[in-house]
């Protein structure tokens, strides 16, 4: 991040006017907030901005509007929260609601940069988007990171350059295909990687296993048997909690059977969750870590009967004497769910964003910043 311009590095804001990107891309339910951490994640950056005397125009983007614009979308309980903390702030309308921001339009790009005097990037988790708010306005105006940016590929960065060993990964989420660009990158790293949730299934196809009616890429298949053919052990399930035919997720009066049981899977059955010998093989490898990176769930933790995998690796997490750092999405939610966030070294804001700095190394905002008139 050296080449990346710093807070610091904007010099004197004294009456100057900043545009800061940001990430308030928040959970809104009923026009209230369910989880405000991107929120509250960004307020150092703010601060920082305030107390060196410049005004502040925050913009964000918020889901993803079909109609333009749509009030389901509008960023006013996001105003609504600034404005009980930090009053000063202006907060610009759903950036999303103008096509142009997805397509880099740099009509738009102006627009977003008339009467700023500089421009703050601290919106990590859409910083692996080549959108008009994070790669246009760099071109133009002094530009930095924002502390949240900045943390992040920090802690992200050192996961490949200087991780404590042992350095163990745990993958989970549903999808092989969607992670495996990162998995091969982690297990040129990693001392060990643990595979939970959907994705496991396909390895367990992989190793010979029956899985009756799992989720299952099988066009993964073979390469999962190659990645299991490494030099870097990989560490699966040897049991599963199950449900049975007619069962349905997050129905449990639609009937069904639920059951632990090993890794031959009966047809008709679906595995949803690891197991209780999994979850405790896997706390032990956690336990023994340096460092442990998590990203995805064990298994459909939203429904309470198939928590008890994710529960126990959040558990273990919390326990461990590791730095332990939780890769965004699903995984904060799960963290945050069972208590455990504030536990954490550092819970990452982005999801997508933090797997593709890790597998590529660096990301499109952080290209832009190196590029400000600012910097050189």
């Amino acid at each position: 991040m050296s080449d990346v311009a710093s807070l610091e590095d904007l010099g004197d804001l004294e009456g100057k006017s900043v545009l800061m990107r940001a990430d308030f891309n928040v959970p809104i339910s009923n026009g209230v907030i369910a989880d405000d951490l991107r929120i509250r994640a960004a307020l150092p950056t703010i601060r920082y901005l305030l107390d060196a005397g410049a005004s502040v125009t925050a913009c964000t983007h918020l889901g993803r509007p079909q109609s333009l614009p749509d009030p389901a979308f509008s960023v006013a309980p996001v105003r609504e929260w600034l404005r009980d903390v930090v009053p000063e702030v202006e907060l610009l309308e759903n950036l999303r609601f103008d096509p142009g921001e997805t397509v880099n339009d740099p009509v738009f790009v102006q627009r977003l940069i008339e009467g700023h005097d500089a421009y703050v990037n601290d919106a990590f988790g859409a910083s692996h988007r080549a959108h008009a708010s994070i790669v246009g306005p760099p071109q133009f105006l002094p530009s930095a990171a924002g502390r949240l940016l900045h943390r992040e590929v920090e802690v992200l960065g050192n996961l490949k350059n200087n991780p404590r060993r042992p350095f163990v990964a745990i993958m989970g989420g549903s999808k092989v295909s969607d992670k495996l660009a990162v998995i091969e990158v982690l297990l040129e790293t990693v001392d060990s990687l643990i595979v939970g949730g959907g994705m496991c299934f396909t390895f367990l196809k992989a190793k010979g296993h029956s899985i009756g009616s799992s989720l299952c890429e099988d066009d993964m298949v073979d390469t999962c048997r190659d990645l299991l053919g490494g030099s870097k052990p990989i560490h699966l399930p040897y049991d599963v909690t199950a449900m049975g035919p007619g069962g349905k997720l997050f129905e449990p009066e639609a009937g069904g059977d639920v059951r632990q049981i090993g890794v031959e899977i009966p047809d008709g059955w679906m595995g949803v969750d690891i197991g209780p010998g999994s979850a405790a093989l896997f706390g032990d490898i956690i336990h023994e870590a340096g460092t442990v990176l998590w990203n995805g769930p064990m298994g459909v933790f939203e429904d309470p009967r198939f928590s008890g995998g994710t529960g126990a690796v959040a558990a273990a997490l919390a326990d461990a004497r590791a730095f332990t750092i939780v890769g965004g999405g699903d995984t904060a939610a799960a963290a945050k769910q069972f208590k455990v966030d504030r536990d954490m070294d550092h819970v990452s804001t982005g999801g997508g964003a933090s797997l593709e700095l890790i597998e590529k190394g660096d990301l499109p905002g952080l290209a832009a910043l190196r590029g400000a008139p600012n910097v050189g």
